[in-house]
């Protein structure tokens, strides 16, 4: 008998895209369907998404100077005011996809500058998002490990935010370690997570925990796609990373009776449906081979 069976599939009670994204999407297609804009940088971390952009005519610039358009789209993630101020001094158009709770962490950190204390980042050093966080600071630290708090030097105030996909748990772990090492110093921290990242790492930790494997959907370089596989792995031993259903392995789920689906904020409604839809077909072909192999031989 199949060992495929009577498997159960779960989705996470909190899942895919979320209102920055969706609101993002939608003012470029919107603008789009008027004039040719430029969006500067990936609006979105995932490459169906992209496409689809792609394929309405929209360009995707990584640098300012190679914008062509009379407008250019500054992405989901933000970016820096001097970034802003020089493609303003282009001429150009500067339509803003910024998720509004990006723009609360620029607004935290410019705070934290004003009153005094050393701005410390917890996130990706090289990610669109941080580096527009930091870019016009004149001195910062971004850190994300251990040994990073290890490299910071002594300061009177340290002024902590984070980058709006990092998992909460582990940047209050980051924050009590700077408040450990410089027990003289004021640390002041500010959330800037976002509450959809937290509702997602929230409910990944609970599907994780009653799955025998996970499905992750979401683009290869998506930061909080990778932080709910981190997650994920912590709970259940048998976790995937897939951008689409076309990546699912059937030798993935041998044995496994409860499989769950999660996914990040900036995966599509459509691709999640296609890897649950995947994942159904496959339990159907395994549930009819084994009653084909449950059937009395009729030969003689």
């Amino acid at each position: 008998m199949s060992q495929f069976t009577n498997m159960k599939i779960l989705r996470a009670e909190h899942l895919g895209m979320c209102f920055g994204v969706r609101d993002a999407i939608r003012l470029a297609v919107n603008k789009a369907s008027e004039s040719p804009i430029t969006i500067l940088g990936e609006l979105v971390h995932n490459e169906s998404v992209l496409t689809s952009l792609r394929e309405r005519g929209i360009d995707i610039e990584h640098k300012l100077e190679s914008v062509a358009t009379p407008t250019v789209m500054i992405t989901a993630h933000g970016a820096s005011e001097s970034t802003l101020h020089r493609a303003r001094s282009r001429g150009l158009n500067v339509l803003e996809a910024t998720c509004p709770l990006v723009h609360f962490a620029h607004r935290v950190v410019a705070q934290l500058v004003r009153e005094g204390y050393h701005p410390v980042i917890v996130g990706k050093r090289d990610h669109v998002e941080v580096r527009g966080l930091v870019a016009d600071l004149t001195a910062y630290d971004v850190i994300l490990s251990t040994d990073d708090v290890a490299q910071l030097k002594e300061r009177p105030r340290f002024g902590v935010a984070a980058q709006t996909t990092q998992p909460i748990q582990k940047v209050r772990h980051l924050v009590s370690l700077i408040r450990e090492r410089f027990q003289a110093s004021e640390v002041r921290f500010l959330d800037t997570v976002c509450q959809p990242t937290k509702q997602r790492q929230t409910a990944a930790i609970e599907l994780a925990q009653n799955c025998d494997a996970v499905v992750v959907i979401g683009g290869s370089n998506s930061n909080n796609t990778k932080e709910l596989v981190a997650t994920c792995e912590r709970f259940c031993a048998r976790v995937f990373h897939v951008q689409s259903a076309a990546d699912l392995r059937p030798d993935w789920f041998e044995g496994c009776r409860t499989v769950g689906i999660t996914a990040g904020t900036s995966t599509p409604d459509y691709l999640i449906d296609e890897v649950e839809d995947r994942l159904r077909q496959l339990v159907a072909v395994w549930e009819a081979e084994s009653e084909a192999d449950a059937l009395p031989s009729l030969a003689g």
